[in-house]
């Protein structure tokens, strides 16, 4: 049976990222060729909201697409209001003989970048993967067959990220992790594996709770982790815990949704209850990782989610009555956010 304490000699954040910003270039086509959004904000440089009336865009999708764009060094952020760097006056404006427009039109057809076009205006996510006639991911995932597919997916991350997770944190003042939506119960058996006077209760919905006891069991891991069927949207969270997971959850939802998920963690654990929050992080000014920006569109094109900014997720905890937010990195372009919650 593989320990769980065992890590890779190499760093397969290169591998990851182009998986993770695979739909990146698709945003970037869809931005020259379908909008010109370059042209119109070398005339107009332009706040969010500004773009989103000009486009006919919504806010989650522009947000992400302005976050690319800075990341990527084309747009800066002044005072809220969007410029062109000269690298995008130069090549991505239409009035500019070194305009790069024509290099990307024959492209404009691509599914995805027809897909990200279309969740730009309506705000609601493509189908996963851009196939005709498949479900978007939220549905997807009541069915069994693409349910395992995707659970393994992120099953195979986990052992290598879970395990960065668990040598970050002090449990040493905690007894009982509740791993919100955690699928294939990765996380949960690495943290307990690590900290081994950890018990552990993995939430999920069906048919991924059935999914994730197998998981569990075939990874020595029952003893110290079980398993309890409940959607975290709709159904009181199990109040035995003190410490709530939430590893690559709240990147699938968007803000009001992200809100009420940690007012309701607030509300259930005890004084002295930890949160975790484990995922892709942006920096504060929401113009990097490149790879997080990447990863965003991803992201926005398939679920109802983002990833957030470190000053965003604070700002969110402490709105939900959490203090001592604190933030560091893991691995693979990810990091934590704790908080407590005191007396």
């Amino acid at each position: 049976m593989f320990d769980l304490r065992t890590a890779p000699c190499t760093d397969p954040t290169g591998i990851y990222r182009v998986r993770d910003g695979i739909y990146a270039a698709d945003m970037l086509l869809t931005a020259i060729v379908h909008l010109d959004v370059f042209s119109w904000l070398g005339r107009s440089p332009a706040t969010r909201d500004e773009i989103c009336r000009a486009f006919g865009t919504t806010d989650r999708p522009t947000d992400v697409m302005l976050t690319l764009f800075a990341a990527m060094g084309l747009v800066e952020e002044r005072e809220r209001v969007f410029h062109l760097t000269k690298t995008a006056r130069e090549h991505l404006v239409d009035t500019s003989p070194w305009f790069a427009g024509p290099y990307y039109e024959s492209l404009k057809n691509r599914p995805v970048a027809l897909d990200l076009l279309n969740v730009l205006r309506t705000g609601k996510p493509a189908n996963w993967s851009s196939q005709q006639g498949a479900r978007d991911w939220h549905r997807a995932m009541e069915t069994e067959a693409f349910a395992s597919q995707f659970t393994a997916a992120m099953d195979c991350r986990g052992v290598y990220l879970a395990q960065a997770v668990a040598k970050s944190l002090d449990l040493s003042r905690h007894r009982r992790l509740l791993d919100i939506a955690g699928g294939s119960g990765i996380y949960a058996c690495s943290l307990v594996t690590h900290h081994p006077h950890l018990a552990a209760t993995v939430l999920e919905k069906r048919p991924v709770d059935g999914i994730a006891a197998r998981a569990i069991a075939n990874r020595g891991c029952a003893g110290n982790v079980n398993v309890v069927a409940g959607d975290m949207l709709v159904d009181p969270l199990p109040r035995d815990a003190d410490v709530h997971l939430y590893s690559n959850v709240l990147h699938d939802w968007d803000e009001p949704v992200v809100r009420r998920l940690l007012v309701k963690s607030f509300e259930t654990l005890p004084p002295g209850g930890l949160v975790v929050i484990h995922d892709a992080f942006l920096s504060a000014a929401k113009n990097g990782p490149l790879h997080v920006a990447e990863y965003s569109v991803l992201l926005m094109h398939s679920t109802e989610g983002r990833c957030y900014s470190t000053a965003e997720m604070e700002r969110y905890l402490a709105d939900a009555g959490f203090r001592d937010v604190a933030y560091r990195d893991t691995a693979a372009a990810r990091g934590i956010m704790t908080a407590t919650r005191h007396e």
